[in-house]
Formats: structure tokens, C-alpha cells, sequence
């Protein structure tokens, strides 16, 4: 998948997860680009990049992971973290990390412009060679404009970085598990035929769901062919976005959805799972049997076959793991970690290693570790990857799946942050924060805009610099 389609998904991805202008995703050459570290690790799938870091993330979720990006193809995304890391679906709301429910922003208005004008002119010229008919073509413009606000998005992506703690943290929140229990709980049957068909279990299916939209409660609500063109006509990643814009067409002329109804993300990315145009032509699927692939409506089911579909062409194999956490020996030999360092699972039992809370390694694969939980990763992990090419999107994606089916929390401690704070001691941070009037806007321990906000606020109370970063000294302040 090229650079721009990367980027594209690492800015959709930051979206959801609360993380919007948190990332920064950049093209280089050929089908690499490079997002500089931020938030999650962010879900660059369906063509955008990696670096959840980054971006909006399909409006879903979308940072820990020192994200590097590559792209759906290449390398296939790695960081589109950003954005993933944020998706939180419908309601709730996690406080100062950005693990809860956000409601959407309102759709970005068009403003004149003749610069786009004349643009959308040619355009319509290129498109007809293409094989568009004009009566899609006149469909596609009817009521689209200039938006501003896409361009000012795609422009201002500060640098963020957060840990895989917090991207696990705002992956699988209490608010996004609870929402995905209920929803895997609702479509289960429907979940059920897809695994049949697809041979992608549907709890897995579910989970990429929650990532990137928060189960369908962020799917976007920007006229697409507004965005697209705004972007194609400002030129930064124009041959990029006029080919989504010409995949988008070919949708309308397809008849799978109205243009009034082609709704997403400023980046394009559409739907329950966050396609973009090409991606969408590549691999969705019309599961209902109604003669359309609809995964805008509010019935999921299209987009999740369609996600299905592409893990399983991905080369997804049914009954296996993804992976989980595992617990190490002591003096465990730390030159065996690292991806594509793998064995089968006789060969880590026989070294000492356990699944986490005892109990057999879940297959054979790679272990990585930070420092803190360790984690088994098997080629269904790689597949995941293929979604979006960031190690920290590909674990949430894996542990929430784990914890919509039931099961635990990550055990292992991830240890104190770069400030020296514990989860324990951030969780204490907020509380007092809040309890002296400076509300964090949630306990979770991720350290988010709102505990930013209200550090800041409370330093300028007190007399103090104003930095907005928490420290040990500050927690010590208000105890």
C-alpha cells in the first residue's frame, strides 16, 4: 500500500482514539512512510499508516508503541497507532488517557474556493477518461466543497508518544470492553456465519471492529468526496488522494452506497472498519446478499465480513492464537526476544516459559518484551499486522479479543514511566486533581488532554511553572 494510504489511516486512527493531532505520519519514497512515535501504536490498516501514533485512527483508536511505520503492502502500517488507539464507540468515558467515549465532532463546513473549483473541472475531465459516467460524476460534486478544516487536520499532527501501557489501557478501557461484551453478545450469530465462511474467529473480528470505530459509534461523519478532493487538490499527497477519489467513484457508480451517504473520516477512511476507497474495491464483501457491500449503515454486518475477508486473504489460520502474555524464568536468556527470532512451543516449554498464570504457551512464535509483560507472538499476529503494521495495534487487537471473550488483564506490572510514576501513582495524581477541583476527567492513569489540562491549570494556581507534566514531586504537592 503506498505512503499516503498509510498516513491517510494513521491520521483516521488518532480519531478514535482520542488522539487526533497527536501523531505525525510523513511519506518518503516509494511504499514506505515514516510516523515519528506518539501515542498507541496505532492501526494503520486498510492504507494508512502505522503509527497510531499519529493520526485519527479510523476514529477509533488509535500510540504506546514507539511506532514505526510502514505500510499495508510494503510492510503493511506499522504505526497508525495514533489514531487506533482512541477508538471508543458509544459510551462512557475514560478520563484523563482518552479511553472513553468522545462524542463526534461536527462535520467540517465547505467554504468557496476557486483554486478547488478549477481543480474539481479537470478532475472530472480525468475521471470520464477513466470509465466514470457522468451522471456518477454529477452525483459525486452535487453539494461537495472545499473543506478547510481537512486541510488544517492533515497539516497540524503534533508528536506524541505513548507507552504500550496506555495504548492497552485505552485499547481495552473498561468503557470499550464492556461496550464489545455487549455487541459481541449481539452479533454473535452474526459473528458465528462470518467465522464460517472466512475461517477468522469472530471474537478477533470484533475486537478490529472496536479499534476502529468503538463498535460503530465513530465511523465519521465527513462527505468523503469533499475530503478527498480537498486533499487532492492541495497537493501535499494529491496523486495519492485523486486515486482514493477515483476508487470512490467506482463505488457510487457501483451503486454500494449514494454519495450523500459516503460519509468518514477527513482522511477517507470509511465505515465500521475504516476502509478507504481502494481498499474497500480490493476486499469488502456483500455478506447480506442485498447487492450492496454497505458498511456504512448501522448494521454492521457487511463491514465485518469485509474484515474478515481480508484477514483470512491475509492468510489467517482458524484455531490459532494470536498470541498472548507469558511469564519468563528467572535468568531468562533475553538474546532469544525479538520478532523473527521464533520457536515452536516445545522448544519455549522446554526453556522455562509459561503462559501467564501458568499453563501451556499458546503455539509456537517470537517473544517480545519491554521490560515489563512478556508476549508470545504466532503468524496470526503477522496477519494482524497486514490489518496495520503496528506492533502495539496488532497486541490490543489481540488482547481486547482475549477480554471480550472473558478473560483477565494483562498481569504482569509494566513498571515505572519515563517520570518515574507508576499506574498506581498516576491513578492517585488524577484522584487528587480532581478532588481539588481540577477534574482529569477520569482515573484511568493515562495521562491524557484533560490531565494535561488540569496539571496545568493547578500549577498556575499554586504559583508554580506551568508544564502540565505529571512528576512524583507534584503527586507528593497534593498529597
Amino acid at each position: 500500500m503506498p505512503d499516503g494510504e498509510i498516513c491517510a489511516r494513521v491520521a483516521q486512527l488518532a480519531l478514535n482514539l482520542d488522539l487526533s493531532g497527536l501523531v505525525r505520519c510523513r511519506p518518503t519514497r516509494g511504499n514506505l512512510a515514516h510516523v515519528t512515535p506518539t501515542p498507541l501504536d496505532w492501526p494503520a490498516r486498510r492504507g494508512y499508516h502505522d503509527q497510531i501514533t499519529k493520526t485519527d485512527g479510523g476514529q477509533n483508536m488509535r500510540q504506546a508503541a514507539q511506532i514505526d511505520g510502514l505500510t499495508r503492502r510494503a510492510a503493511l502500517l506499522t504505526g497508525a497507532a495514533a489514531l487506533l488507539a482512541g477508538c471508543i464507540s458509544s459510551g462512557g468515558r475514560s478520563g484523563g488517557g482518552g479511553g472513553g467515549y468522545r462524542a463526534p465532532d461536527p462535520a467540517p463546513r465547505a467554504v468557496p474556493n476557486a483554486g478547488w473549483d478549477a481543480w474539481v473541472d479537470g478532475f472530472k475531465g480525468r475521471a470520464a477518461g477513466r470509465g466514470i459516467s457522468q451522471g456518477t460524476i454529477d452525483a459525486a460534486f452535487r453539494g461537495a466543497g472545499f473543506l478547510p478544516e481537512v486541510i488544517e487536520k492533515d497539516r497540524n499532527q503534533t508528536e506524541f508518544k505513548r507507552s504500550l501501557e496506555d495504548y492497552l489501557n485505552i485499547a481495552a478501557s473498561d468503557e470499550r470492553v464492556s461496550l464489545g461484551r455487549q455487541k459481541f453478545a449481539q452479533y454473535g450469530g452474526t459473528l458465528s456465519a462470518i467465522e464460517s465462511r472466512y475461517g477468522v474467529e469472530g471474537h478477533v473480528v470484533a475486537a478490529v471492529w472496536g479499534l476502529e470505530s468503538f463498535f460503530g459509534t465513530r465511523r465519521g461523519n465527513v462527505p468523503v468526496v469533499s475530503a478527498l478532493s480537498t486533499l487532492a487538490y492541495d497537493g501535499r499527497r494529491g496523486e495519492f488522494f485523486e486515486g482514493q477519489l477515483l476508487a470512490a467513484l467506482r463505488i457510487l457508480q457501483n451503486g454500494d452506497i449514494g454519495a450523500s451517504g459516503m460519509t468518514g473520516s477527513w482522511a477517507g477512511a470509511m465505515g465500521h472498519t475504516q476502509f478507504i476507497p481502494t481498499s474497500y474495491l480490493e476486499f469488502a464483501v456483500d455478506f447480506t446478499g442485498d447487492g450492496r457491500r454497505d458498511i456504512w449503515s448501522e448494521d454492521p454486518t457487511d463491514a465485518l465480513a469485509s474484515t474478515a475477508a481480508y484477514l483470512s486473504r491475509s492468510g489467517w489460520t482458524k484455531g490459532l492464537p494470536w498470541g498472548g502474555e507469558v511469564s519468563l524464568p528467572a535468568g531468562f536468556n533475553a538474546g532469544l526476544l525479538g520478532r523473527g527470532k521464533g520457536k515452536s512451543a516445545a522448544e519455549w516449554t522446554a526453556l522455562g516459559v509459561t503462559a501467564a498464570g501458568g499453563g501451556a504457551v499458546p503455539g509456537g512464535g517470537s517473544i517480545i518484551s519491554g521490560g515489563g509483560p512478556a508476549f508470545l507472538l504466532t503468524q496470526n499476529f503477522n496477519v494482524i499486522l497486514r490489518y496495520n503494521n503496528a506492533e502495539n495495534y496488532a497486541i490490543g487487537v489481540g488482547h481486547l479479543s482475549d477480554r471480550l471473550l472473558g478473560r483477565g488483564a494483562i498481569r504482569a506490572s509494566f513498571g515505572p514511566d519515563a517520570a518515574g510514576m507508576t499506574k498506581a501513582d498516576r491513578q492517585d495524581l488524577q484522584q487528587r486533581l480532581t478532588a481539588a477541583g481540577f477534574d482529569t476527567g477520569g482515573t484511568d492513569g493515562v495521562i491524557g488532554a484533560k490531565t494535561k489540562a488540569a496539571i496545568s491549570a493547578y500549577q498556575a494556581s499554586v504559583g508554580l511553572p506551568v508544564t502540565g507534566e505529571p512528576t512524583l514531586e507534584l503527586l507528593r504537592r497534593l498529597r
